[in-house]
């Protein structure tokens, strides 16, 4: 009653003072706030709506129901109401209708019972909102002071326009081997197959009948950007852009959590964010909230999820990993979501079965190298200067894939290009880390000026980057990546000197409200540390250096540390010492050391040791394994480290001039897979024809996956061999696009091999099997693949025997395909049957653009023919998929091509259709020249050899008057003579769009080539003529010259054997003097002599260097 008479008080006219006849102005209303405040506490329901909605669990609305009704604001039938009205949260909005709906005291006794419950649900009610406010407040001024560093200006690489992909669990690359050597063997690309997802949609649903993941694992690469991105969402979350149904994230790092011994779930919360007061509330059940775990593999203990005590009490105490452990196995927490980011091996412990969602963050493209190159170093073009070094040296441009490792390559190249010594930029990676290092010790002096002198260096540099470099290398040896200050202290490391240029440089400090920690900038700066620790403790340690104990077993001398670490490598099952081995390595090189000169006792080098130690390289090469791992691919990395090339480099020729038949031992297999890895041109074809046999595919096999376009071809190949290659192609690393097996051995059960693969296999796009012997039966087994298989659009059958069996089951599959776009069934005795049961399916198929259907004329009644033409004609009359249909040599005569005919009228997707050499005749063409008048899809035609003579011309070049598409005619090697060709002159007078006319071999003579000449100087279209084969003669040649001094769209003109002679030579000289647009021209086999050559080339020295001649 108290508010209903201070309602009334406020509109009480008394207390308002007439203004200007009858308006007035409210006194009261001129506190704004105050009364918004009022106005507020009028409305209890209505302000914590949402959170009734949200916590009212079922008990507590029985609780709630109770209370009205004893105090008699709920009727029996009210309740009942209520209690009938459906879903919970129907029920609620009941409720609160009907409370609203009542007097005050109706919303006053809901308030009142759910301010004096002590319930978590009633503690949620009241105060949520307060709560989540002051999280976001305090997330936020937390998370603030990294946007600077996270941010990246350039929009189209900035964090906000990138997106995760979406994969199905860790493939065994990413499980076994080093981040880099997992950059390097996919050269950064993303998978085609996987789905992107943005950082929005990351805890969603993926479609509309799933459910949120509870479990997310986000993997990256180290350096990838994990934590920027986990930042990132932070900030988002904090500002209500992303994610607004979630009330709680609850950031940790496990850097934090290594500090941490014992404890339970509600105390680490209440540790980390003083602020949530009452840690059960943000764990409740009835909270959607989110754990973030960021960076797994920066724990320093191991999860154990098959022995790790069970624990379900968010208040009871244990052991670190064990907390960890049960929050993900979802023993404690259940309700919470988890997500959790980490390097992909480290993040592989955790049990499949437990992640909900596995996403990836993909790192740059080359193309968003460059980006970030021109935007963060334009000035003075030096981030073109960069990106032209780094294409020239694929080693770095691989390393850039990583953001964290870009930064680092493109300042130290700035860096040198900045100095005035024109120092030469470094090649490799350990020359590119020396000058790193060597530039981050000279103290901040400004680039551009000259560089302080070795001598002149802080004497405490050198110390510093050798008891960095101890640090680095038994953290290396102990899968430790980050360090508190403790840990610095005990390898003598002054706290102060973190502060310097050169410990700033290379030590990143991390603080949070529990704990401080230091991590190097990025993993392989912690690699070229350790291995600068190695290189100059080896020279005079007597014992094993990878045992910290003085009780180690002795090793005496450089050569036998060097042996040790290569022995350690090769046995690490991770690879986590490859890149050590590779800056130990390098280290060996003058040139790469010369930059550290000042801060390590290298002592003087006479070059024996680099020497010795390629030796030693190659020996390893040759004294493997049957199989090549990527162990063994990393010693080649290992000689480009040592700028050791002569193999390499043979290899590569050999590769790209397709000569090694014959070459493929185990050091060439090797260094075949690092060639894969760093050059583009050898991964995106990989021309292995006529190289390989059993043994070197299955030497090989490990690094042909990670190919994009592998060329197989003329190696005899049997069926065992397509046991080894569907293994491959059904491994998840897979990265194979195109594969050509033409003209190899493979029968049906080779082809049942490769048809298991691409039942799984998901990137495979384009199979080529010209020319084997797979028959019927194995291409029934293929095309049972293909009713599954959703990614292969090519296939070629060519020559293959598949008869009308294998035919029709390809039929079969064109009615169920929906990604098969290019089909090549050429040469395959099909039969008309064969012919027939193919059409029928295009009449329903949509996808399918390019049949090549063609078959040897060696025996007529194995051949489509008329028939089989009558079939697919009315196929074709439906069909709005198929662009490009080949239909050679297959003995169609009138009666096809008058159903083709028919089909053109109606059809007009079908844009390149081939009928050469069959049986049409004039009767045929000029059916199917009265179908060109009105098609308008149509762009080539190919009718050579199909006895066409002049009456068919005549309607051919009546048609292109007013057809409008046509861009190529091919009338080869058809009689068509002068009248013939004076007819198509004529059209092309008019005509506009054809581009190409070949008319090879079609009896044309002299009165031929005039009546074209004269079309020239018309027609500024048609770019290619071929003239080949006809009898143009000398005045030809001069009609034809003097059209090309006015024309400027033929850039092709094919004059080959056409008695031109001396005379004709001369008029076309004449016309290359003045023409410019022409680019070839053919006079080969036209008698002219040296004499003439020498006129001709004389011309196109003179003014058409352009233009390619062939005398």
């Amino acid at each position: 009653m108290e508010r209903k008479t201070h309602y009334d008080s406020i509109m009480d006219r008394s207390k308002r003072i007439t203004w200007q006849d009858d308006c007035y102005v409210d006194l009261q209303s001129t506190c704004s706030a105050s009364s918004r405040a009022e106005t507020e506490e009028l409305g209890w329901i209505p302000k914590h709506q949402d959170q009734l909605q949200s916590f009212i669990t079922p008990p507590f609305l029985e609780e709630i129901l109770s209370h009205l009704t004893k105090v008699d604001v709920l009727s029996s039938a009210e309740e009942t109401k209520i209690k009938e009205a459906g879903q919970l949260q129907d029920q609620v909005n009941m409720l609160t209708t009907i409370v609203t709906d009542k007097d005050i005291q109706g919303s006053d006794a809901l308030q009142g019972f759910i301010e004096s419950s002590s319930s978590q649900v009633a503690q949620l009610i009241i105060n949520h909102d307060s709560m989540v406010k002051q999280h976001k407040e305090v997330l936020l001024r937390r998370y603030e002071q990294y946007r600077e560093r996270d941010s990246v200006s350039c929009p189209k690489l900035n964090i906000s326009s990138r997106t995760l992909l979406l994969v199905d669990g860790l493939s065994d690359l990413q499980q076994k081997e080093h981040d880099l050597m997992q950059v390097g063997v996919t050269r950064g690309g993303k998978r085609n197959h996987l789905r992107q997802l943005g950082l929005v949609k990351l805890f969603e649903p993926l479609t509309r009948v799933s459910v949120p993941p509870r479990v997310s694992l986000t993997v990256g690469v180290a350096g990838i950007g994990k934590t920027t991105w986990v930042r990132h969402f932070i900030r988002q979350w904090s500002q209500g852009a992303i994610c607004t149904d979630v009330h709680f994230v609850l950031p940790f790092t496990f850097c934090e959590l290594n500090s941490m011994e014992k404890l339970s779930a509600e105390k680490l919360v209440k540790m980390s964010f003083p602020h949530l007061t009452d840690p059960s509330l943000v764990l409740n059940s009835s909270c959607r909230t989110l754990i973030i775990l960021d960076g797994l593999d920066e724990f320093r203990c191991t999860l154990n999820f098959s022995d790790a005590a069970p624990c379900n009490d968010p208040k009871k105490e244990v052991s670190i990993d064990d907390l960890i452990t049960n929050i993900i196995r979802g023993n404690l927490l259940p309700d919470v979501a988890v997500w959790v980011t980490s390097r992909p091996a480290v993040a592989s412990l955790i049990p499949g079965g437990l992640v909900d969602r596995v996403t990836e963050i993909p790192g740059f493209s080359p193309n968003e190298v460059q980006i970030f190159l021109n935007h963060h170093f334009s000035e003075r073009d030096f981030g073109s200067k960069i990106w032209a070094h780094l294409e020239s040296n694929q080693i770095l441009m691989v390393m850039c894939y990583i953001p964290c490792i870009c930064w680092i390559v493109a300042d130290t190249l700035l860096y040198i290009m900045q100095g005035e010594t024109q120092e030469s930029l470094p090649k490799t990676c350990t020359e590119l880390y020396a000058h790193f290092c060597s530039m981050k010790a000279e103290l901040g002096e400004p680039r551009g000026r000259e560089p302080v002198k070795m001598e002149q260096l802080h004497g405490s540099n050198r110390k510093l980057l050798g008891n960095l470099g101890r640090l680095a290398f038994y953290g290396l040896l102990k899968h430790k990546y980050t360090f508190s200050e403790q840990d610095l202290r005990a390898y003598g490391i002054d706290l102060l000197l973190t502060q310097s240029s050169l410990g700033a440089g290379v030590l990143v400090r991390e603080e949070s409200a529990i704990h401080t920690t230091y991590r190097f900038t990025h993993l392989t700066l912690q690699e070229f540390l350790a291995a600068t620790f190695y290189h100059v403790s080896s020279k005079r340690a007597i014992f094993d250096l990878f045992s910290e104990s003085t009780m180690s077993w002795p090793k005496i001398g450089f050569q036998n540390h060097f042996r040790s670490a290569f022995q350690h490598s090769q046995q690490a099952e991770d690879g986590h010492l490859d890149v050590f081995v590779r800056f130990l390595t390098g280290l060996l090189c003058p040139v790469a050391v010369k930059p550290l000169a000042g801060l390590l006792a290298i002592g003087k080098d006479d070059g024996s040791q680099k020497t010795w130690a390629a030796g030693f390289l190659q020996g390893l090469l040759v004294s493997g394994g049957a199989v090549v791992s990527l162990r063994a691919v990393n010693l080649a990395y290992c000689l480009q480290e040592l700028q050791h090339t002569e193999l390499l480099r043979s290899v590569e020729d050999d590769l790209r001039l397709g000569n090694l038949a014959g070459k493929l031992t185990r050091p060439h297999c090797v260094v075949l897979g690092y060639l894969l890895h760093v050059s583009p041109e050898c991964s995106n074809q990989t021309n292995l024809t006529s190289s390989l046999n059993y043994a070197t595919v299955k030497c090989l096999l490990p690094q042909l996956l990670y190919c994009s376009h592998l060329r197989l071809e003329n190696n005899r190949f049997k069926d065992d061999v397509m046991e080894l290659l569907g293994s491959l192609l059904s491994a998840k690393d897979c990265h194979i696009r195109k594969v050509s097996l033409a003209e190899n051995s493979i029968t049906n059960k080779g082809a049942k091999a490769l048809s298991r693969a691409l039942l799984v296999n998901r990137t495979l796009t384009s199979l080529n099997l010209r020319s084997n012997n797979i028959g019927s039966k194995g291409a029934k087994f293929l095309a049972e693949a293909l009713k599954m298989n959703q990614v292969l659009i090519s296939i070629n059958f060519q020559n293959n025997a598949i008869e009308e069996e294998g035919a029709q089951a390809l039929a079969d599959v064109l009615q169920c395909n929906r990604k098969l776009v290019s089909l090549n069934i050429r040469k395959n005795t099909i039969g008309a049957g064969g012919a027939k049961r193919i059409a029928d399916a295009l009449k329903i198929n949509r996808t399918l653009t390019k049949l090549i259907q063609v078959e040897a004329a060696v025996c007529l009644s194995n051949s489509i023919s008329n028939r089989g033409m009558t079939a697919l004609t009315k196929a074709l009359r439906l069909n709005r998929g198929l662009v490009s249909l080949n239909l050679r040599e297959n003995s169609i005569g009138v009666e096809g091509a008058k159903n083709m005919a028919y089909a053109l009228h109606e059809n007009h997707s079908l844009q390149d259709l081939d009928l050469t050499a069959n049986l049409l005749h004039d009767e045929g063409v000029q059916a199917i020249a009265g179908a060109i008048k009105f098609n308008r899809g149509l762009i080539s035609l190919h009718l050579q050899w199909n006895f066409i003579k002049t009456k068919a011309t005549k309607a051919l070049a009546h048609a292109l008057l007013s057809n409008s598409t046509m861009q190529l005619l091919d009338l080869q090697e058809n009689a068509i003579g002068n009248e013939g060709v004076i007819c198509l002159a004529e059209a092309l007078k008019t005509n506009t769009c054809l581009r190409t006319l070949c008319l090879q071999g079609v009896s044309a003579g002299m009165t031929g080539a005039i009546a074209m000449a004269e079309a020239l100087t018309t027609n500024q279209t048609l770019q290619t003529l071929d003239l080949r084969g006809n009898a143009v003669g000398m005045e030809g040649a001069k009609a034809l010259a003097n059209a090309l001094k006015s024309n400027r769209s033929l850039k092709s003109l094919n004059l080959q054997e056409n008695s031109l002679g001396m005379d004709g030579a001369i008029f076309i000289a004449t016309a290359l003097k003045g023409n410019h647009q022409l680019t070839y021209i053919n006079l080969q086999g036209n008698g002219i002599g040296e004499s003439g050559a020498k006129v001709i080339s004389d011309a196109i020295r003179a003014s058409a260097s352009g233009c390619v001649v062939d005398i």
